[in-house]
């Protein structure tokens, strides 16, 4: 259970990470470019890619380059939702991607669809709708960032959930995902570093230094929640469970204690739901 708390905390503090980052009004993309190399170099030296079997890739580059424009534009994306909604709302919306594979598996790739994962689909579903309910009296106090939460919490929702579709189609076309994961890392921060250049960004250096602080929690997620599967081979519903799960408490308290987030009662309903979805989807 080691490796399942570390990867649950690792993920909660990137977000950490991010909000603080977006209070301090910090780039976020070059905190994202930074810390692409280290998670490049930590990928080098954890999972040991062979790097020698690059060109048995063949059709998966495009998923690959689909990969890296996607990694980091779904940071970004985190990053606002994060500010415009807070932690426990984004997280939750991030878990909650899991029910966009499934959706795939029944219409794209013609696996069964049974009564128990319809359950989890509209929970889920439930769930996205309750945690983006404010109520009416509530626009007139925030931002126009944050009024466009709908569409901030759909873009981590479904960001997360394509990428997530993406790694098993690479896998399934027998690409090692220490190898898919180095490349992808790789490519990723080269166009997002082409696009700032190109932007003519002002460089923080506040901002590069987080970048390696992201990169070593977000490779740490990575590395521990591959190493739960490992472990604990036999129960992979313990480890789907306990991180979708456990990100979503861990990721509350934090919020509310800490940051002071407010919910109203269609969220907390809406967080409910979202753990009812994952127990339905992975224990059943």
């Amino acid at each position: 259970m080691m490796y399942l708390t570390i990867a649950v905390l690792c993920s909660v503090a990137v977000s950490v990470l991010l909000k603080i980052l977006r209070q301090k009004e910090v780039d976020i993309r070059q905190t994202i470019v930074a810390g692409y190399p280290v998670a490049f170099l930590l990928t080098w030296f954890l999972l040991k890619p062979d790097v020698s079997a690059v060109r048995t890739l063949g059709d998966a580059w495009g998923i690959i380059i689909a990969l890296a424009v996607l990694l980091p534009a779904v940071f970004i994306v985190l990053g606002r939702a994060i500010e415009a909604v807070g932690m426990v709302a984004t997280d939750a919306a991030q878990r909650l991607s899991l029910i966009i594979p499934i959706v795939a598996a029944f219409l794209l790739f013609g696996e069964l669809l049974t009564g128990t994962r319809v359950l989890g689909l509209v929970l889920g579903f439930l769930a996205l709708g309750a945690l983006i309910y404010r109520p009416q009296q509530e626009h007139a106090d925030i931002s126009k960032d944050a009024k466009r939460t709908p569409l901030w919490l759909f873009g981590v929702w479904a960001g997360y959930g394509v990428i997530d579709i993406l790694f098993k189609q690479v896998a399934k076309q027998g690409a090692a995902f220490p190898l898919t994961l180095f490349v992808s890392f790789g490519l990723a921060g080269l166009l997002l570093l082409i696009y700032l250049l190109i932007t003519r960004v002002r460089w923080q250096g506040n901002a590069l230094v987080a970048g390696l602080l992201l990169g070593a929690l977000n490779m740490g997620n990575i590395y521990a929640y591959v190493r739960a599967h490992q472990v604990l081979s036999e129960s992979p519903s313990i480890v789907f469970t306990g991180m979708n799960v456990g990100v979503i408490a861990v990721a509350t308290l934090i919020g509310v204690g800490v940051f002071k987030e407010t919910l109203n009662r269609m969220n907390v309903i809406g967080l409910l739901l979202a753990i009812g979805c994952v127990g339905v989807l992975f224990l059943v």
